[in-house]
């Protein structure tokens, strides 16, 4: 059974205990630290977009359509929908000829409620471009467009059906994934992930191997290297296009810049990688609660980072206030989580 690492507190008393299992490990693969199973494979979901957009660099194809800063960050993005991401994915897609009819992503309202709330009251729907994930379906498509300019095919109709696992896309996707992770994915148990693509449970071992190899190279081809470096610096430069206002990503990349990328997945999970230190680290909340990955994600980040920091201590330590505003308890690592981060 995996350890309880957050508590949530009302006034003094314990009322919720959220247990999971964190990894923490250098990119020769030895283990910095773990906390319960971390070989139990679970579904990294939007986690590992990251390793999702490796393709798409080191495929050439960013540098073919000439993509931006923005436009790589957006690859790595589960966005809010806000009008700066919908246009940043309409304009992906602009470069390539194509229309939105090209994303196999699904339509999603945005999560930020004052847009969502805007776009009601002005009378618009929801396009697959407001989609948390139609920046990474870009992406899949500039992939697509390059493989069908090589082979002399027509774009659209090459693009067509991107999203399934012997799709050549996706077939691209999945062997950067298992050259990142080191474990085969075609062998791994497969779901059907919320945007469509196929999603593969893996060890939490193995995903934070994963993110210290694209924090410095190391285990890398040439090539995936030079992908991994180049999504990295893109976060950094546009962290905004990875989350969105008040985002738990966007807030973290803007104040550390390159010093860490840390992305959120459905279902409590967090994975990241720290350059400076050669760590990768991947978490799993065991019920999903996405405030306890956070919480569990910011006080790892804060130890490892050796910093004050009061935007992580805001996230670990999550104060909890009723609608007059009145402090009612808190987030707190519980004592599995402190002992293992002690020095």
């Amino acid at each position: 059974m995996n350890p309880v690492l957050i508590e949530v507190l009302r006034g003094s008393t314990a009322e919720s205990l959220h247990a999971g299992a964190l990894a923490i490990v250098d990119a020769s693969g030895t283990v910095h630290t773990a906390l319960g199973d971390i070989d139990r494979p679970i579904f990294p979901r939007s986690a590992v977009k990251l390793l999702q957009a490796l393709p798409l660099v080191a495929s050439g194809a960013a540098e073919t359509f000439g993509l931006t800063d923005a436009e790589l960050a957006l690859a790595c993005a589960s966005h809010s929908g806000e009008p700066e991401h919908v246009a940043t994915a309409a304009g992906v897609l602009a470069k390539l000829g194509l229309t939105t009819d090209a994303l196999e992503c699904g339509t999603q309202w945005p999560s930020r409620e004052p847009v969502l709330r805007g776009m009601a009251a002005r009378g618009e729907v929801a396009t697959p471009l407001h989609n948390n994930c139609s920046g990474k379906h870009s992406g899949f498509v500039c992939v697509a467009c390059l493989m069908a300019r090589r082979a002399g095919a027509e774009p659209a109709e090459f693009a067509r059906g991107y999203v399934a696992a012997e799709h050549p896309v996706m077939r691209e996707v999945s062997s950067a994934l298992s050259a990142a992770t080191g474990v085969n994915v075609e062998q791994a148990p497969r779901g059907i992930d919320g945007c469509s693509i196929p999603t593969f449970a893996l060890p939490l071992r193995s995903l934070a191997l994963a993110f210290a190899r694209c924090g410095t190279g190391q285990g890398l081809s040439d090539a995936n290297a030079r992908a991994a470096r180049t999504l990295r610096q893109a976060a950094a430069v546009a962290p905004f296009m990875v989350g969105g206002t008040d985002r738990f990503d966007t807030r973290v990349m803007q104040a550390f810049g390159e010093r860490i990328f840390c992305k959120i997945g459905a279902e409590g999970v967090y994975c990241a990688a720290l350059p400076e230190l050669g760590l990768g680290i991947a978490l799993k909340i065991d019920d999903g609660a996405a405030r306890a990955a956070e919480a569990v994600m910011a006080a790892v980040a804060r130890t490892l980072l050796k910093t004050e920091d009061e935007l992580l201590r805001s996230y670990s330590h999550l104060q909890l206030r009723n609608w007059r505003g009145i402090d009612v308890g808190s987030l707190r690592p519980a004592q599995a989580l402190t002992q293992a981060l002690a020095p």
